[in-house]
């Protein structure tokens, strides 16, 4: 289900293979990490909490990232990354006004993260990408709607190359991935969980700041079964992925954006021109199945997803042959013989 990049999407990318990390590596480790041990209690030492104290979650590597992803001429103007904030989103939005675009912000911990509806994204420290972007299209404004789901165009596509997971998008901006079976009973990253079922791993949330659009992009990468925060959740551990090292992913992530950004802007925002619509229906997961659309005003919506059309709506075939586009609202997937039709 992954979407397909346009011809020579990646002609121009260098191909960010892992690098060595403490995860992949137990020789490999930066300098002086070997002391985190039972053997040294120390500043960097697991006992005291500090830099390197969860081995197996490396934090990223700021000035690595910056020099991959900063440069004259491209979109990232600025990466920062911090240890810990509220909202990655609420902190870049409060200074779009002064930022220019392509500031890119990166939490190694949210502690009030946010999804669409007001809903809570947790998650703990260093187990996944939590970052948000300052960008100001220069495009008909009445196309800025697209840019959510061009967002989860660009990081499903950069997780397929990366982190080799085929990744689904749901309807309008959730990230999901397919968990296989466990291979041991021990197995903690499909323990309780089904062979085959689908789960989210990501979101995006899209919040208008200034005279731009603050792009908020939540990934769980290294979060296990028994690190769960809700039923449902899942992470690129959980489904198999060859690399969980975050800053390949970022990169990757960032770059994707960076070319799906300019190809829609390059198309003054037309989806269809810029072959982000095609390429959004080629890897949604939402299209063609029954599902239940949970409206503004407590109103509900069920049909088959048929399409997704010009402005970015999702468009419900309800059993009286209407043709419903949808805007805004949560979307569930149903399985055969559940909830079934009919309007509310």
């Amino acid at each position: 289900m992954t979407p397909q990049p346009p011809e020579n999407q990646d002609k121009d990318l260098p191909d960010d293979g892992p690098e060595p990390r403490a995860h992949d590596c137990p020789d490999a480790r930066p300098e002086g990490t070997r002391r985190a041990g039972a053997d040294a209690a120390g500043p960097g030492s697991a006992a005291s909490g500090g830099r390197w104290s969860d081995l197996d979650r490396p934090p990223l590597n700021a000035m690595g990232l910056r020099r991959a992803l900063v440069r004259p001429g491209g979109l990232w103007t600025s990466l920062d990354v911090v240890p810990a904030t509220g909202s990655t989103n609420s902190d870049l939005a409060a200074r779009a006004a002064n930022t220019p675009e392509g500031a890119v912000l990166v939490a190694e911990e949210q502690t009030a993260g946010r999804g669409r509806l007001d809903r809570r994204w947790s998650a703990p420290p260093r187990s996944g990408l939590f970052f948000s972007v300052l960008l100001k299209p220069r495009v008909p404004v009445e196309r800025w709607g697209w840019l959510p789901l061009l967002a989860g165009v660009a990081t499903a596509t950069a997780l397929s190359r990366a982190a080799g997971v085929d990744t689904a998008l749901k309807w309008p901006n959730d990230l999901l991935v397919t968990c296989p079976a466990a291979e041991s009973p021990a197995d903690l990253r499909t323990v309780d969980v089904e062979a085959g079922e689908e789960r989210k791993a990501g979101g995006i949330l899209a919040e208008r700041a200034a005279d731009g659009v603050v792009l908020g992009i939540g990934l769980n990468v290294s979060l296990r079964a028994d690190e769960l925060p809700v039923p449902g959740a899942g992470s690129l551990a959980m489904a198999g992925a060859r690399n969980l090292d975050r800053d390949p992913l970022l990169r990757a992530v960032l770059r994707s954006l960076e070319q799906w950004y300019g190809q829609w802007q390059h198309a003054d925002g037309d989806p269809a021109d810029s072959r982000l619509q095609e390429t959004y229906a080629a890897g949604c997961a939402t299209l063609g199945r029954h599902v239940r659309a949970e409206l503004p005003g407590d109103r509900v919506l069920s049909g088959e997803a048929v399409a997704v059309d010009g402005d970015g709506r999702l468009v419900l075939a309800t059993e009286d042959g209407v043709q419903q586009p949808v805007s805004a609202g949560d979307i569930v997937h149903l399985r055969p013989g559940e909830g079934g039709w009919g309007r509310g």
